[in-house]
């Protein structure tokens, strides 16, 4: 049966396939949806770079026009950057996207299927998504969760997004079989802070341990993925105890204004963000540079095996 979908490869991933070298994929919300023009065209070179640096290829995922993009040529991040009213896909309508030759950014499900589709094991990004706050009244869960129970990519993030429940979100993961491994820690990340109360389920303090854990679950033939926490450097984290009663305020203005569904996560980082006059953009910046740099070594490793 022919295949409905059309794969675009960029010039560099294209020949990196041919050489067998290591490849990340890269989501394309934080373009997007994740910071205005120029700043989010600056940021996802930058993240590329980071890839490179550490020797392996960067594959950031869109679509484009019907197209799955595995990797992007510069003038169509560029374009995507500066582009209006692009789509958020994750799995549920990501086919659709595909068949009606829209265009969308990929989350962090739609991301890990397109890896999925092309190929490649390694995956970076900032954070996943997961138990919203107040989810046993909303059922408000990300299908990042149930992707990381299905689809064998490991993710490198650090931990999940604060402004969830994060026990909640664990507990999930665990319900699912998710691996979660906290990278040279015992704690468990909490996306702008290194560290929380919460222990992670695994520790891993080198590269070559967690392809080689990715590697046994697949000849297991386990499916699914594995979650690494990378913890956000420590000089540009901004501790829990000072983020805590800002993500409550926030939380509850969200409240106050019956902001709800989808609208919730954009909500809460702005404000986050404009009450921390901007010191969360700069440690979201610095957590997924970090953790494009360890994806870049798990790829290597994984590729030597």
């Amino acid at each position: 049966m022919t295949s409905m979908i059309t794969i675009k490869y960029s010039a560099e991933v294209a020949e990196a396939r041919k050489q067998g070298r290591a490849l990340v994929a890269l989501e394309s919300t934080i373009i997007t949806h994740g910071m205005p023009y120029p700043q989010n065209v600056e940021v996802a070179r930058q993240v590329e770079q980071d890839i490179r640096d550490a020797g392996a290829v960067p594959a950031t995922m869109a679509v484009r026009n019907g197209a799955l993009h595995v990797g992007l040529e510069d003038s169509e991040l560029q374009d995507l950057g500066q582009a209006k009213g692009v789509a958020k896909l994750s799995r549920a309508d990501f086919a659709a996207c595909l068949a009606t030759g829209g265009t969308g950014a990929t989350t962090v499900a739609a991301t890990m299927i397109a890896a999925r589709i092309a190929g490649i094991s390694v995956f970076a990004t900032g954070g996943i998504g997961g138990v919203h706050k107040g989810a046993e009244q909303s059922f408000d869960i990300s299908a990042d969760l149930l992707e990381l129970a299905q689809t064998s990519v490991t993710v490198v993030a650090a931990g999940a997004k604060a402004i969830l429940d994060v026990p909640k979100t664990l507990e999930v993961l665990e319900t699912q079989g998710v691996p979660v491994i906290a990278y040279g820690q015992d704690s468990f990340p909490a996306f702008w802070s290194a560290t929380s109360d919460l222990m992670a389920p695994l520790r891993m303090d080198t590269a070559s341990d967690i392809a080689k854990s990715h590697m046994t679950r697949q000849d297991m033939k386990v499916p699914g993925g594995q979650l690494v926490a990378n913890p956000i450097p420590i000089d540009m984290q901004i501790p829990a105890k000072e983020l805590a009663p800002i993500i409550a305020q926030a939380q509850s203005e969200a409240d106050a204004q019956n902001i709800v569904g989808k609208a919730v996560t954009p909500f809460l980082l702005q404000r986050i963000f404009e009450l921390t006059n901007g010191r969360s953009l700069d440690a979201n910046i610095a957590l997924v540079r970090n953790n494009a740099r360890l994806a870049a070594k798990i790829a290597q490793e994984m590729i030597t095996r």
